[in-house]
Parts: structure tokens; sequence; C-alpha cells
């Protein structure tokens, strides 16, 4: 059996991590598949479905990187590793399917840190990163966030529906019109196309901006332009509940979601282009 020193005569850590990484996918597969199952069954994850291919893209990219470190096994990889794989089953035993779930990203974390080191650790940062986006937010955190976007959609689209003419009386989360009852369940809180737009505006900003500081603002921007999109949202809504209730539901509605979020990515890349050109004028 080698020791951690006879892993630095390889020439390179790319093999012996990318094997790791794919036992480690094998080892965790049943929790693999409950989350496949989640994805398919709630439309707040359905991004989940893009996330280990874009990880995996990214990953590729930097391979000539990896090809050329020379690895230093770090031993604290171990225990890392091994402390996922407890992790796993105690969140397992315990019923925590948060816990039992992001302990695969933790293993992984410490069989790239076991097999090739910090350097190479670094290197993968970005698509280890990206990972955080397979796991749905836990359900306390979820109830937490949810509903003030709620309520934050539901007065602003109270605001704006009574200054375009529309008399609303809004109760909480529950927007009554003249002819129409709306109610902006979790479903409309926005949690949605923020996690979507947010995973989005990483891989974005990883492709056209080697600025760290600007991949973060448009990260942080993510949060503004999907929430008052949101609002955009059950604001129509409301307007095509009191005038054309049949396009309030159904495909209408999900096509009306899907325009909007395309409208934020819009916004989204809008801005990063003016921030380039601001960064430019100003260099």
């Amino acid at each position: 059996m080698k020791s951690l020193g006879d892993w630095n005569g390889r020439k390179s850590p790319l093999g012996a991590v990318a094997w790791a990484v794919l036992l480690l996918l094998a080892c965790y597969a049943p929790l693999l598949a409950g989350l496949v199952r989640q994805w398919s069954a709630d439309p707040d994850m359905s991004h989940g479905f893009f996330v280990l291919p874009v990880a995996a893209c990214v990953a590729w990219r930097r391979r000539a990187e990896l090809r050329s470190l020379r690895p230093e096994p770090n031993g604290w990889g171990f225990a890392i590793a091994a402390a996922g794989a407890v992790q796993m089953l105690l969140g397992t035993l315990a019923a925590q399917v948060f816990v039992a779930r992001t302990a695969l990203l933790e293993s992984i974390i410490g069989a790239v840190l076991l097999l090739g080191g910090t350097r190479a650790l670094r290197i993968l940062a970005f698509p280890l990163l990206l990972l955080l986006f397979l796991f749905p937010i836990p359900a306390i955190l979820y109830a937490r966030v949810t509903l003030p976007l709620q309520i934050f959609a539901s007065a602003a689209a109270e605001t704006a529906l009574n200054w375009i003419g529309i008399p609303v009386l809004r109760d909480g989360n529950i927007l009554q019109l003249p002819h129409a009852r709306l109610s902006v369940v979790e479903a409309c809180s926005g949690i949605r196309s923020l996690l979507s737009l947010a995973f989005l505006s990483l891989v974005y900003a990883y492709f056209f901006d080697r600025r760290v500081a600007a991949r973060w603002v448009l990260l942080l921007a993510t949060i503004p332009i999907a929430i008052v999109a949101n609002a955009v949202r059950v604001t129509l809504t409301g307007v095509l509940s009191e005038y054309h209730g049949d396009l309030a539901h159904g495909a209408s509605h999900l096509f009306e979601g899907w325009m909007l979020f395309v409208i934020a990515l819009g916004l989204l890349i809008a801005m990063h282009q003016l921030m380039r050109r601001w960064h430019y004028a100003a260099t």
C-alpha cells in the first residue's frame, strides 16, 4: 500500500482525483438518486440537473493546470473525507437529509486535498463551489427566506396595481382585486429564480470576467434583480387575473415566469457590460 510520500512521484494528480470523485459518486449513489428525484419534482431545484455537467466542464477546462501540477498530498484530506463519511451516516440515521447530502461535497474536497494538495484544491475551488447548488436549501432556512419574499412581492404588487388604477386590498400575502383573489404562495416567492439566477451569474462571470470583485458584484446583484423580477411577475399576474383570468394560470403563467427570468438574466448581462465599460474607461 502506497504511503503519502509515494504519491509525490506521480506526474499529475488529475487521474487519481478523477477516479476518487467517481468512486465517491458511486458510494453516494442512493443520496444522489434522491437528489435527482427532488430536482424532477421540485421546480425550485430544476437547475440541479445542470450543476454537475457545468462543474465537470469547468474542471475539465483546468485540466492543463492539474497536469502540470506536482502533487503535494495532504493528510488532512483523509480526515476531511472520513468526516464526510461519518456525517453522511449520522445524517441518514437522524433523517437530516441536508446534512447527509452535503457530506458528498465534504468528501470530494477531502479527496482532492488528499491526492493533490492545497494547490489542486485551489485550482478546483470554483467547480467545487458550484456543487453547493446541487443541494436544496434546508427546510428551516427555506421557511425563513420565502415568507419575507412573499410579503415583499405582495406589497410591491399592491403598490403597482393601485398605481395603474386597479384597487387592491392586501392581507399578508393575499391580494383581493375587484374581480379576483390572488394568493402569493411559496412557489411565487421568487426563491426559484433567485437560486437559478445566482448559479447562472457565477457561471457567466467565470467565463466572461476574470476579476474576482466583478464576479462578487454580479452574484450580489442577482438578489435585487430576482426580487424585483418576481414582484413584476406578481403584478402582471394581478393584471391578468383582473382582465384575462384564463391567462393568469397554467401554461400562460409558466411562460410568463420564464420570460421574466430571461429578462432578469438579460439585465444581469447588461449590468456586466456596463461594469466592463466603466472599468476600461477608468483605466
